[in-house]
């Protein structure tokens, strides 16, 4: 038996759609309205940055723009609570702190969080609220991330970006490396910072903050430990980009054991953003006048 698509004619549609609304409407908006006037969604952008082996561990490395979007229910006008997710990249290489080393990475980073955030001033739309007020924020999160390095293809001389997990450059997964097991490309995150917000109408707050992303994982840049007996890795691409050493210096190579990174610190980043957050009861009913505005 084959089914055929009818297309549904658009006032039609917009019609039904209509319908859900209103019905919609009657089995619960009402009790929802107050919520939704405490709720906020929006989006941010900004920079994100990288703290770890290849920076010095610098809270100042290399930005590069990252894009998000949040939910933000405001409890009072002191508690709120906001869910995100945010997507941008990192990068570093620190030439001039070691230059024999001449390690560089990039990794793109995927994270998403929950977390409490504290007003300092009284911060809603009651008449004596202000309009303005800095707050703090912590909670707990998940990211992605997956070290890149840059090196010539031997097959084409073409600059190629190689995933270097897969690559384990630090023995990770050899026999001769026991202790030494992949690392996982999802971990866990602790996001906490401050900033500043602003009811810039009765439906829109704006949001500048900074915020740092505690990690537990030494490996967003790849480099960790020590160096490895490179003939071990059996791939001639991990070979070259465990130890990179010789390009800077001609014929130089580590021996096995020499420190390659400091395992004593994990890798963080952060997140220097400006949001824009509307009410949801104003996009709720926005969106609904637009799709009964029939023509």
């Amino acid at each position: 038996m084959q089914f055929v698509r009818v297309p549904m004619n658009t006032n039609l549609r917009n019609t039904v759609l209509c319908l859900c609304l209103a019905a919609l409407f009657c089995c619960g908006v009402v009790e929802a309205q107050p919520m939704l006037r405490r709720s906020e969604i929006g989006v941010n952008g900004g920079v994100m940055n990288y703290i770890g082996d290849l920076n010095g561990q610098s809270m100042f490395g290399k930005v590069n723009p990252a894009l998000g979007v949040l939910y933000r229910i405001n409890f009072d006008n002191r508690w709120a609570f906001s869910l995100g997710a945010s997507h941008g990249h990192v990068e570093g290489g620190n030439p001039d702190v070691i230059v024999r080393r001449n390690l560089s990475f990039r990794s793109m980073i995927g994270e998403g969080w929950m977390r409490a955030e504290f007003n300092f001033l009284p911060f809603g739309r009651a008449a004596d609220d202000k309009q303005w007020t800095p707050y703090i924020f912590g909670g707990v999160g998940f990211f992605t991330f997956n070290p890149q390095a840059q090196y010539p293809d031997p097959a084409t001389g073409l600059l190629t970006w190689y995933d270097l997990q897969e690559l384990g450059t630090e023995g990770q997964g050899l026999a001769q490396y026991p202790e030494r097991t992949k690392y996982s490309l999802v971990q866990m995150m602790f996001p906490f910072g401050l900033g500043v917000k602003l009811r810039a109408a009765d439906w829109l707050t704006v949001a500048l903050e900074y915020g740092f992303r505690k990690t537990w994982t030494d490996y967003i840049d790849d480099v960790s430990t020590t160096y490895v007996d490179v003939s071990l890795l059996h791939n001639d691409i991990a070979e070259r980009l465990a130890d990179r050493s010789g390009e800077v210096v001609e014929g130089y190579s580590n021996e096995p054991g020499i420190k390659r990174g400091d395992d004593s610190l994990d890798d963080w980043y952060a997140y220097l953003n400006l949001s824009l957050t509307m009410r949801m009861d104003k996009v709720f009913f926005w969106v609904g006048k637009k799709r009964c505005d029939l023509k």
